[in-house]
């Protein structure tokens, strides 16, 4: 319990930098952080050619947009899966030079003792924090809702009972309550689905975006969201 207790609330006190895909968990648990201490900064990282994130498949620019709504800086990093810790680790020097003393995670099911985020916390100096580890799913889901926060969903994978009609929709309780009643997880922690946020309380004006095509890609069906510049210049 007392283990529990000191990841949920490891950004208490701290500044800390956090882990950010721009989908909910990672805003969500960015959200409870910000309760409990001090953001320096979000840690992205990109694909090898830096046109998009490894873990959403987002654009730069929309990330910045994020970013910028929120009101931190980007720590990015470009790398192949082979590189990745190696760079990660750099990010994090970085942020630990600029003060970091935590990195915080939105994760809900890591396990307990030998995840990778222990490792790399461990081997940069930082303690790690998780305000959403061993939350009820469907509870982390409802509550990001609760609070307001606007979401698209914009990867699905096919084979684990989610549709190509799905893309594109609002996480809503109305919405929840049907994916449930599909047997599909409400947060998507099995990769059913990945999101995008847009609108919320930590964002000082909504993202503007365009949604693109659709994407198939084997099992997985993806809708790319573009910055919408023109609307994004009429509200500057």
């Amino acid at each position: 319990m007392m283990e529990i207790t000191g990841r949920k609330n490891g950004a208490h006190g701290h500044k800390f930098i956090a882990s950010f895909s721009g989908g909910k968990d990672s805003v969500l648990a960015l959200y409870k952080a910000m309760k409990m201490g001090t953001a320096v900064g979000l840690i992205v990282m990109l694909e090898e050619e830096g046109k998009r994130s490894r873990s959403h498949g987002m654009p730069p620019e929309l990330i910045r947009a994020q970013a910028e709504s929120i009101g931190l800086p980007v720590y990015t990093g470009a790398a192949s899966w082979t590189d990745y810790e190696e760079v990660y680790m750099q990010l994090l020097a970085q942020a630990k030079d600029q003060g970091a003393e935590v990195l915080v995670t939105g994760d809900l099911d890591m396990p307990a003792h030998g995840c990778w985020y222990d490792k790399v916390t461990k081997n940069a100096g930082l303690k790690l924090g998780m305000p959403l580890w061993v939350m009820d799913h469907r509870e982390a889901v409802e509550e990001f809702i609760h609070l307001g926060f606007t979401t698209i969903v914009v990867t699905v994978n096919l084979s684990l009972g989610m549709r190509e009609d799905d893309l594109g929709r609002t996480l809503t309780f109305e919405y929840i309550q049907e994916l449930i009643a599909r047997g599909i997880d409400p947060c998507g922690e099995g990769g059913e689905f990945h999101t995008t946020v847009i609108d919320g309380p930590l964002f000082k004006h909504p993202i503007p975006v365009r949604k693109c095509q659709i994407v198939r890609d084997g099992d997985y069906a993806l809708l790319p969201l573009e910055l919408d510049q023109m609307e994004d210049m009429g509200m500057n």
